[in-house]
């Protein structure tokens, strides 16, 4: 079989170009190995709009992902974890809500910190949380004039 050098640099190009995407997939998603951030969790009545891979933000700037989501058997409520860089540090007294991009926009998290000198330990919790806010319950409040 004859080989032929510029099919090869081809064949080569492309395998480079599909890990490279592969690569940057992952890192987008958050699978992408060990990274520098620590576990912080909470607890919300709602969390509609929220899915794994949401942005955690404070002051508008990504710090975060959502990593875990599941239903408190006890509670009834959303358990959510979110993985945080490390360089952040969350004050221990600190909001976290589930919050809108806009009117029409997809929602995030948001941490609002608060003004402790103590910080969030790996696995701790944010006891201040503040559910979604469906827009269509707030229109039918709206339409019917109720409060």
């Amino acid at each position: 079989m004859k080989s032929n050098p510029i099919e090869t640099a081809i064949g080569a190009l492309v395998v480079a170009a599909a890990i490279g995407f592969l690569y940057y997939a992952s890192s987008v998603v958050g699978i992408a190995g060990p990274t520098d951030t620590y576990d912080v969790n909470a607890s919300f009545r709602s969390a509609e709009g929220i899915a794994l891979g949401t942005d955690v933000r404070m002051a508008g700037v990504k710090i975060g992902t959502v990593t875990e989501m599941e239903l408190s058997p006890t509670t009834f409520r959303a358990e959510i974890t979110v993985a945080v860089k490390q360089t952040i540090e969350i004050p221990d007294d600190s909001a976290i809500a589930v919050t809108s991009e806009g009117l029409l926009g997809g929602n995030f998290i948001e941490i609002i910190p608060g003004a402790s000198e103590f910080s969030v330990e790996n696995g701790g919790e944010i006891e201040d949380t503040q559910g979604s806010v469906s827009f269509i319950s707030l229109l039918m409040k709206f339409v019917s004039g109720n409060e």
